[in-house]
């Protein structure tokens, strides 16, 4: 028989550029490519290929912040970078972030100094593209065409409270902040684990459908703020979050909008998940 739940929105987080520190807001407007300005930039080399904490630990002590005109980067050692919102015409550099190849736009001379700066090799920065349309997986998402930034493979992750609650129960040490996961949603009022097994969460003109468990890697062992890297949740999630398909160790769930594109998400939302 299925049960009706009723989950607030705790937590929301946006991460400006592609594998730097994550914002946490009260308020984000749903676009068809996820949250508004989350993984809108990116870190590549100069082939192109793109950069995150698993090749660069210490990208996660780069701070990002946006105001209402600029995307604000900080790093130990470095002056404030501030790259301009609005859209500048300048150069292309053809990019790769997976099996996506694409002409992103090049945030100049001053951004790649920095960056290069900060990480101790030749890098760039670069802005997504708005006429290219990256796709996920059809092979999970279905019926719907659930476009991309430049996240690794979806627009919106979710992930509960009492998910990382009974995570951190089983974790030998110090237990482990929402952060270390980069979810975008946080929910709370329901089992452990809800979002694996509710196929969506619905809210007033608002409609998340939950698609696939998502993949973790070493990203979550590294220290959201020094970059140091460990072996938890890793090794604890390897005892009881193996999954055959996909293959590999899971933690939260991978989401599209199928319905709200426009609209705001505030903490404080509730929405209503029915599981089986």
């Amino acid at each position: 028989m299925a049960t009706e739940h009723l989950l607030t929105l705790t937590g929301l987080f946006i991460y400006p550029v592609k594998s730097c520190r994550g914002i946490p807001l009260t308020e984000a407007e749903l676009t068809t490519r996820g949250l508004a300005r989350d993984r809108e930039w990116m870190v590549v080399d100069p082939n192109g290929r793109f950069l995150t904490q698993r090749d660069e630990p210490r990208m996660a002590r780069i701070s990002t912040e946006l105001s209402a005109t600029a995307l604000i980067l900080r790093a130990p050692g470095l002056p404030t970078l501030q790259v301009p919102l609005e859209h500048r015409p300048g150069t292309r550099r053809t990019v790769q972030v997976w099996r996506d190849t694409l002409n992103a736009l090049d945030e100049g001379a001053e951004a790649a100094d920095w960056f290069s700066r900060a990480l101790g090799r030749t890098l760039f920065l670069v802005r997504y593209p708005e006429e290219f349309q990256r796709l996920s997986n059809r092979e999970w998402t279905g019926d719907v065409e659930a476009e991309n930034r430049f996240s690794d493979a979806y627009p919106i992750l979710v992930i509960s409270e009492e998910s990382l609650e009974d995570l951190n129960r089983r974790i030998e040490g110090d237990p482990l902040p929402m952060e270390r996961f980069r979810t975008n949603l946080v929910i709370a009022g329901g089992p452990a684990y809800i979002e694996d097994v509710a196929p969506s969460l619905g809210a007033p003109g608002i409609e998340l459908r939950l698609v696939k468990p998502c993949t973790r890697c070493s990203i979550t062992a590294t220290h959201h703020l020094t970059g140091e890297v460990g072996v938890e949740p890793l090794k604890t999630l390897a005892r009881y979050r193996r999954s055959e398909r996909p293959s590999g160790v899971v933690f939260g769930q991978n989401a599209l909008l199928i319905r709200g594109a426009g609209l705001k998400l505030r903490l404080g939302t509730v929405f209503a998940a029915t599981t089986p």
